[in-house]
């Protein structure tokens, strides 16, 4: 037999194996997540050779490689870069319920878009350059989930 799968039956077995895991949010992390946790403020770091603005923080540049050792305060509103509308609830996919999206969002002072929840739209609202903001949950625990979504800026008349 010179291959041994030729001649041997193909079995699958059906399993759903749950692998909890920790890990430590390091000296950057840890910083980032205890400014929205304790000042519902959104940090990034400045690359000194590319002069980019990270959001969310790094602590070394991905292109140059160079030590972001600057912080930023960014705004807690922002474009809208992309996104996708969820009309299903599944509690793995998002905490909110009813009709939510995914999106792609750029914070003012920020050169990098991260991905977030959005909710508190119409579709009507929702296009590339919208303008959005956070929404903070009352009892913030050190998670990006202390933001709990971001919603279109409504129209100042």
């Amino acid at each position: 037999m010179d291959d041994w799968r030729e001649a041997q039956e193909v079995l699958v077995m059906d399993g759903g194996i749950k692998v909890p895991y920790s890990w430590s949010a390091g000296e950057t992390g840890t910083t980032y997540l205890e400014s929205l946790r304790d000042d519902k403020k959104f940090l990034g770091t400045r690359c000194p050779e590319c002069g980019i603005v990270y959001h969310i923080p790094r602590r070394n540049c991905p292109d140059c490689f160079s030590e972001c050792a600057e912080w930023v305060e960014l705004g807690s509103s922002g474009e809208l870069v992309t996104y996708t509308i969820t009309r299903k609830h599944h509690p793995q996919l998002s905490p909110l319920k009813g009709v939510f999206g995914y999106a792609v969002i750029k914070l003012d002072g920020a050169d990098t878009g991260f991905v977030h929840l959005i909710s508190e739209f119409d579709e009507s609202q929702l296009a590339k350059g919208a303008r959005v903001e956070a929404v903070f949950a009352g009892e913030r625990e050190g998670s990006i989930l202390d933001v709990r979504y971001f919603r279109p800026v409504k129209a100042v008349s």
